[in-house]
């Protein structure tokens, strides 16, 4: 019995260009209380590994939050077996704006502490008592309200290439670090003001409205389906679109584009872009917005030293990585001063 991925990211991208099949990216969470998380996580895997699901899901005694991708002949059935589990009979399932047949390479679902990591240890606090959801509609009439705070619950790298018009967008690089950050921004605010909150596609502004209603915060909302289900309303309906640039999105394709803005710049050169890239040094992959013509010059390398490793041998780079712990500068969303730097003239 196959209870995970045993296929390379090569093996799996050869399968997905052989079938030529077309395929649905979505996402959904939802907060309950599992009580056997393994025996859950081993339910999905069994079942949706037999329908050829691909992703990165996180299971916890909190609940779910899940992102992937599955043929689109098979999306019946993934449905009607997630219609089946009881708590997750009526969940919302985010759609992708823009598809990709290789979005994700393998079926990751993993048991963690929580779904999202707060950092808090308050047992006081009920996730479930959350703020009021709103539609693209409503959120759109509240914006224009004086007396309305328009709350970025992502990450700098994020709000960086998209956000709404005159959102406050905390320079952070966690959801647990965005909550007090938040929070003494707004402190004075907890009577009189409505606060908008929205995030990629919701599981983040859902436990933030719950925090802030429980610090005392009276009027708080939250963009139900987040920024991809705003998108789909916004066209659908003919609304007024409020968010401008691209919105960021964690798999292979990186962004969804929500409206034709750039209103972000390469790293390098200071040319408007806002696609983000890794380093193309295995022992940096450092997430930084490069645009082509830096992609070319730099071989998609963030660094001049990252440039000189990655024209090394393979076996010579694999040497140099070991015993090394990277962990403290990879992944950390542009957070470096290591970045080469050009003016335009000089590329």
């Amino acid at each position: 019995m196959q209870l995970y991925n045993k296929l390379s990211s090569e093996e799996r991208t050869k399968i997905l260009d052989a079938s030529n099949l077309k395929r649905i990216t979505l996402s959904f969470y939802q907060y309950a209380k599992i009580t056997d998380v393994k025996e859950f996580r081993d339910f999905l895997f069994l079942f949706w590994n037999s329908i050829d699901v691909l992703g990165r899901i996180h299971i916890a005694k909190e609940g779910i939050n899940a992102q992937l991708s599955l043929p689109e002949k098979n999306f019946k059935k993934f449905t009607k077996h997630l219609r089946s589990i009881k708590f997750l009979k009526r969940v919302r399932l985010n759609i992708a704006l823009e598809h990709q047949a290789k979005s994700f390479l393998k079926l990751k679902i993993k048991i963690r502490n929580k779904i999202l990591a707060d950092g808090l240890n308050d047992k006081s606090f009920d996730v479930t008592k959350k703020g009021t959801h709103l539609n693209a509609l409503e959120f759109n009439n509240l914006l224009n309200e004086k007396n309305s705070i328009v709350l970025d619950m992502r990450n700098h790298y994020e709000s960086e290439i998209g956000h709404f018009k005159g959102a406050i967008c905390p320079d952070v690089d966690t959801f647990r670090d965005s909550l007090e950050v938040i929070e003494n921004k707004i402190e004075n605010y907890k009577e009189d003001k409505n606060l908008l909150m929205y995030c990629t596609g919701g599981i983040r502004c859902e436990k933030a409205s719950a925090y802030f209603k429980h610090k005392g915060f009276k009027n708080v909302y939250q963009l139900e389906g987040g920024i991809i289900e705003y998108a789909r309303q916004v066209k659908d309906q003919n609304l007024k679109n409020n968010f401008i640039g691209k919105n960021f999105v964690f798999d292979n394709r990186r962004v969804e584009t929500i409206s034709n803005e750039v209103i972000a710049e390469c790293h390098q050169c200071g040319t408007p872009f806002d696609i983000h890239t890794n380093c193309a040094n295995d022992a940096c992959h450092l997430l930084f917005i490069q645009c082509d013509e830096c992609k070319t010059k730099m071989e998609n390398c963030c660094s001049n030293k990252c440039l000189e490793i990655n024209k090394m041998p393979h076996l010579l780079q694999k040497n140099l990585r070991k015993g090394k712990k990277n962990s403290h500068i990879i992944f950390k969303k542009g957070r470096t001063n290591n970045i080469t730097t050009f003016k335009r003239n000089e590329l």
